[in-house]
């Protein structure tokens, strides 16, 4: 027998609401992967009726979906920053088992909350986490222009043509990479640190910037986005933001 979705359901054009797995992760229940594995055990209710289609179209705030018979509500609104340690991957589940952000919210009672954007492995520094998608898409639209700040450690000395041409930016795989500011920190006798500014974060965008002129980057650690500092917080942990902190970003 074909399981058809619920009338209220099917009457939706296809525009209207969103899939039934995106609605689970807007609820913060879970992750969108977690909530296919829901849906496709049978264990996913709208208006009563088993859906095993997670591209079905819901209305979070108007239909009633239930997981184990057990009704799913919006989670309050968390704001976390965290002090991501090098070797953490910016995901919530990792195939090869490798430590994940999330480790930094062992012992934190919270709703599924989900990365603002990443940090690579090698990267250290500010990592924002939220269950307000439309906050996060606020930060994370190009438009918006929030700046990201960077201290960054490269295998190199002090060398004013370089940083000129990294200032001019470079094309890498068809990607034109640039940076609003590179500025020199200090500088030793095999390194230096520069603070770099982007406007933009593509992937990888530093270290393919700097690599397409065969400079090694030893160390990255993202210290603010926009006008919010990485502080004093321990590596490794968290905490929630101020609503002054919040109010940064209105």
């Amino acid at each position: 027998m074909t399981l058809r979705p619920p009338s209220n359901i099917a009457r939706q054009s296809s525009s209207a609401g969103v899939s039934l797995c995106r609605a689970l992760s807007k609820l913060g229940l879970c992750s969108r992967k977690q909530a296919e594995l829901l849906v496709a055990e049978g264990r996913v209710r709208v208006g009563g009726k088993v859906i095993r289609n997670g591209s079905v179209r819901v209305d979070p705030g108007r239909d009633r979906i239930t997981v184990d018979d057990r009704r799913v509500v919006a989670e309050r609104k968390v704001y976390l920053m965290i002090n991501k340690p090098r070797g953490l991957v910016t995901t919530r589940d990792d195939p090869q088992d490798r430590g994940t952000v999330y480790d930094c919210l062992t012992g934190l009672d919270l709703p599924f909350v989900s990365p603002v954007g990443r940090l690579d492995k090698a990267s250290e520094g500010l990592l924002l986490m939220t269950n307000d998608t439309r906050w996060a898409n606020g930060l994370l639209d190009p438009s918006s222009h929030v700046a990201k700040t960077y201290h960054v450690q490269i295998g190199a000395l002090r060398d004013e043509a370089m940083l000129a041409r990294f200032r001019a930016g470079v094309t890498v795989d068809g990607e034109l990479l640039t940076a609003r500011s590179i500025e020199i920190l200090r500088s030793g006798t095999r390194t230096a640190w520069l603070e770099i500014v982007l406007d933009e974060g593509r992937n990888r965008h530093i270290r393919r910037l700097f690599g397409a002129y065969d400079v090694e980057v030893l160390r990255l650690v993202r210290v603010a986005i926009g006008s919010l500092q990485l502080g004093d917080l321990a590596k490794g942990k968290a905490r929630h933001l101020t609503a002054d902190e919040l109010a940064l970003f209105a």
